[in-house]
């Protein structure tokens, strides 16, 4: 019975909090320089393996859709668009609403300094995230092209392999790098100032919920299926994030978890969750854009214009598609147009910047959980083309 308790994913994880959190006020200097190097070895690990599972299952995937696969790709990728760009829009109309009301002053209390860490092994990814999912995209489409069953074989022992390093290395590894991660934040005194952005950021998860809540209802009358059979396993998936702040690094249990819903074709969503790990960041762009109306209220007293902030969120939808999933991606990948658009100078990029971090993991766990009820629709659409194909056929 404790064993079975202790190996449950979401109490191991919610363990991994608590440990990092509370190490993290104790902990001296030499012992942080070690968790430092193991935070380090962990995070090389993992995102090493990122790349090889985007290849395993994405391409694969691909070969056995068959069919007009490209109108399924260009239907995710619309997908996902459109959903950051309504939950920023969302995000927006909120800020409009609140953020003059909360009263929010920023924190003048500099944060602890990290040590210098012992050591630095780099473990570079053998490509890009973006690299593999078009090397996969590509892989999958030419194995239609070509009707090649060796190639079709190969791509499907290589997920079988890949799965086997998930589950012996990646999802034993994952506890670790987010104790080791809690105990940072903890250490610099960024769990502290989570009291102080309180309001903020108990707004901005609230919205999560309620755009999460729109996204799982939408696709239940699109589908016609209780979304709920997919939301319900989605648990270890949400502590993932939380604990990781990363999409591609949750992308291994968000698989597990998607395999257990009785209304998704597992063919479709081998596909889709790992395009959408990449793709689709509704939580954290809803997040930056409300952090853009916060920051721009605290340091130049007044909210973006209306215009000028509704160009944004276009140019940001595109950003988010692009951006890396790791921790930050979102906001990192669009600090070129909070510049030149928002207008913020080095003051308010550097807040900007350190606001998200404080709620990175509840954006990324909010986009790994959508990417759920995003994968319903696309089973949907994938189920009601096929149909429609063998109506013709049948004619």
């Amino acid at each position: 019975m404790i064993k079975r308790f202790f190996s449950n994913t979401i109490v191991v994880l919610l363990l991994a909090v608590v440990v990092g959190i509370l190490a993290g006020f104790f902990i001296p200097e030499a012992g942080m320089k070690g968790v430092l190097v193991v935070k380090q070895l962990c995070g090389q690990v993992i995102f090493f393996l990122v790349p090889l599972i985007i290849i395993a299952f994405v391409a694969p995937s691909i070969a056995a859709l068959k069919g007009n696969v490209s109108r399924l790709i260009l239907f995710a990728f619309a997908l996902a668009y459109l959903s950051s760009v309504g939950a920023a829009l969302f995000g927006m109309s909120v800020g409009y609403q609140f953020i003059p009301l909360l009263g929010i002053e920023p924190v003048e209390e500099p944060l602890r300094e990290l040590p210098v860490t012992l050591f630095n092994l780099e473990i570079p990814p053998v490509m890009s995230v973006m690299s593999a999912l078009l090397l996969s995209v590509f892989i999958g489409l030419g194995s239609i092209w070509i009707q090649s069953k060796e190639i079709t074989g190969l791509l499907n022992a290589f997920r079988d392999l890949v799965l086997q390093l998930v589950n012996r290395i990646l999802i034993p590894v994952l506890p670790v790098y987010v104790a080791a991660n809690f105990c940072m934040l903890s250490y610099e005194g960024n769990i502290s100032r989570l009291v102080v952005f309180l309001p903020v950021i108990l707004v901005v998860i609230l919205c999560h919920y309620v755009w999460l809540a729109f996204l799982y209802l939408l696709a239940a009358l699109y589908s016609k299926k209780n979304s709920w059979q997919v939301l319900k396993y989605y648990g270890p998936a949400y502590m993932t994030a939380l604990g990781t702040m990363s999409s591609a690094a949750t992308l291994g249990v968000a698989l597990e978890c998607i395999e257990k819903s009785p209304v998704v074709d597992k063919k479709v969503s081998d596909f889709t969750i790992p395009l959408f790990a990449n793709i689709h960041l509704c939580g954290s762009v809803l997040t930056e854009v409300f952090f853009v109306c916060v920051v721009s209220q605290l340091l130049y007293g007044q909210l973006p214009e209306l215009s000028t902030l509704l160009l944004f969120i276009v140019l940001l939808g595109v950003f988010a598609v692009g951006a890396p999933g790791v921790p930050g991606g979102t906001v990192l990948a669009s600090l070129g147009i909070v510049v030149s658009v928002l207008g913020f100078d080095d003051a308010g990029t550097a807040m900007l910047i350190a606001i998200f971090a404080l709620q990175d993991s509840f954006g990324t766990a909010c986009n790994i959980t959508g990417d759920g009820a995003l994968t319903l629709i696309v089973n949907a659409f994938e189920n009601r083309n096929h149909s429609a194909g063998q109506s013709k056929e049948t004619t």
